[in-house]
């Protein structure tokens, strides 16, 4: 696993880094991804986060977390790997705004944590191309999102 965490504001603390680094690696190999599978993290205010849907997602409101998956609906990735049988795999990008997290956790009666790791493999099963448009890809979706959690002692 390759795993960046851009945390520049100091947003979360060491001892939450490195748990982010335990659960974020836990997911992958729940999901059974190869061992070089590269993401990066970025932890933002509420403030840049909005700033980041607005322009990127035409949505003018803060949220969670937004995924930018680097082969998102693309099928290059298929013939990159049969051309370069090693290349690592790049999920993409997460940012997740540490306030929201903060408020949704309040909101839900959840601890911090088990918010954050909600919105953690939420983004990673999104850049793994999950969605949850459709009920019945939702129920797919949230059922594994659950059952992970639930593995790594994050329940509800």
């Amino acid at each position: 696993m390759d795993l960046e965490i851009y945390n520049d504001d100091n947003l979360i603390d060491q001892e939450r880094v490195d748990w982010v680094n335990d659960i974020v690696k836990f997911t992958f190999d729940k999901l059974e991804l190869k061992d070089d599978t590269q993401l990066s993290i970025h932890f933002v205010t509420k403030d840049k986060i909005h700033e980041i849907n607005k322009e990127y997602r035409d949505t003018d409101r803060a949220t969670d977390v937004i995924s930018f998956a680097i082969n998102d609906g693309e099928d290059s990735l298929d013939y990159l790997e049969q051309q370069i049988p090693d290349l690592p795999l790049d999920l993409g990008d997460l940012f997740i705004s540490v306030e929201i997290v903060d408020e949704h956790a309040k909101d839900y009666e959840h601890s911090f944590d088990r918010e954050l790791g909600y919105t953690i493999v939420h983004g990673i099963l999104h850049l793994n191309g999950y969605d949850h448009i459709k009920p019945e890809d939702e129920k797919v979706m949230i059922g594994l999102q659950e059952k992970i959690l639930s593995a790594y002692g994050l329940k509800k």
